[in-house]
């Protein structure tokens, strides 16, 4: 995936100018989208997201990053970015046409935002770009639909509340049963589904929820955090579900997508986990009971005390199953549990105490501050960062390479420093 010798040094002499004013061009995009296609809000982009900010800079922000590494490296796709994103739109049902609704908006708001910067020569540097990554990803989703023998309007079903559960006071957990005909095709460890709700304004709004126990052919089960926004309006769809939706309704989810998934070479598995972080951890730890297996398996969680810690029984019970597993586990407020834990620590997780398994495939899934130390500490002792996966939650797909897998070249890069 090579740009032409002739874009090259356009995209390297435009790119400081396109991130100094990557959140104005987002801006005026994301508007100018809406006004022309309205339809786009109802089911498709995440308005909450919006009202935040983080989707504008995410989608513009992500283009810009892959032409950073277009430049840089042009023997390296960005393959995680690009898988991530893919998986994403995959679970929503993006079609092709999609993308030349973007490209049109896209590049509208650059030449309302850079002017006449944004010669001929500028503008077909930036649509090869584009078009170059959105290709990519057309080809990407088109696999993954075929591979699940969906089309992207059939990825969506209905599903039925079978069992509504309190984990902690701002997670709650869904376990929901089929209601048609059509063969449930079973999950990979460690992915997620959207579902679909409908708001009080008539308007569809789609999140994604990572699975968070291994299929049994007829049900599936995911777990939500309440979003409490604080100075911020709450998450609608959180707290939709949390209060509203009740056992017997009928929700709509999509098929499970997702790029992290476990690892099946046999290696000794390592899960690092905060907060929320613990969804993906539970699916996985869940189909490797499920499985039987005798792997050396250790879970390590973060969290603020043990009433926090979401599906703590469901994992610690897992844990116990499987003959070659450990669990620590990381509290702010104390070093205190009545879970049959291997090793209770008061404060944040520090690995420097612990013997972790040579060879062990490594993943990780928290906020991005929380993955970046955790990663950092993992490298220092000599783990190869190709070991070592990470779940992103949220629209901030494009800073996870940014932010957990930093680069010299690419921390001094203008795109970088706009992350």
């Amino acid at each position: 995936m090579l740009l032409s010798d002739r874009s090259r040094p356009v995209i390297e002499a435009t790119l400081p100018v396109v991130a100094e004013n990557i959140e104005e061009i987002a801006r005026r995009f994301y508007a100018h989208l809406f006004g022309a296609h309205p339809e786009l809000l109802d089911g498709t982009f995440n308005r909450g997201n919006q009202a935040e900010g983080t989707q504008q800079v995410a989608l513009a922000g992500s283009v810009a990053v892959f032409a950073s590494a277009l430049v840089q490296d042009p023997e390296q796709v960005p393959e995680h970015l690009l898988a991530r994103i893919a998986h994403k739109h995959a679970s929503l049902g993006i079609t092709p046409a999609q993308y030349d609704v973007v490209h049109d908006n896209l590049f509208w708001a650059i030449v309302d935002v850079l002017g006449e910067a944004v010669t001929p020569e500028v503008a077909a540097a930036w649509d090869e770009v584009y078009w170059l990554m959105a290709y990519a990803l057309i080809n990407m989703e088109r696999g993954l639909y075929s591979s699940r023998g969906v089309r992207p309007e059939t990825v969506w079903r209905e599903w039925e509340v079978a069992e509504k559960t309190a984990e902690t006071a701002d997670v709650v957990t869904f376990r929901v049963k089929r209601i048609d005909d059509r063969l449930v095709k079973t999950s990979l460890p460690g992915q997620y589904v959207s579902v679909k709700m409908l708001m009080p304004d008539g308007v569809h709004q789609p999140r994604q929820y990572s699975l968070t126990r291994a299929d049994d052919g007829e049900h599936r089960q995911f777990s939500v955090k309440r979003v409490r926004g604080g100075d911020k309006p709450d998450g609608e769809v959180s707290n939709l579900l949390c209060d509203q939706v009740q056992v017997g309704d009928v929700l709509t989810m999509s098929l499970p997508f997702g790029d992290v998934v476990l690892d099946d070479s046999g290696r000794p598995v390592v899960f690092a986990s905060a907060g929320i972080g613990i969804t993906p951890m539970a699916g996985m730890i869940s189909h490797l009971t499920t499985a039987g297996s005798r792997l050396p398996i250790t879970l390590l969680h973060a969290d603020l005390d043990e009433s926090s810690f979401a599906l703590r029984e469901q994992v610690s019970a897992d844990v116990q199953q499987l003959p070659n597993a450990s669990m620590h586990v990381w509290y702010e407020q104390g070093a205190d549990s009545s879970l049959p834990v291997t090793g209770v620590h008061a404060g944040m997780m520090d690995l420097d105490a612990l013997d972790l398994p040579e060879g062990a495939a490594y993943y990780l899934c928290g906020a991005l501050p929380f993955m970046r130390a955790v990663r950092s500490a993992l490298i220092d002792r000599g783990v190869p960062g190709r070991d070592i996966q990470y779940e992103v939650f949220g629209p901030d797909l494009w800073q996870a390479d940014l932010a957990a897998e930093p680069t010299p070249d690419a921390t001094a890069h203008p795109v970088a420093a706009q992350a």
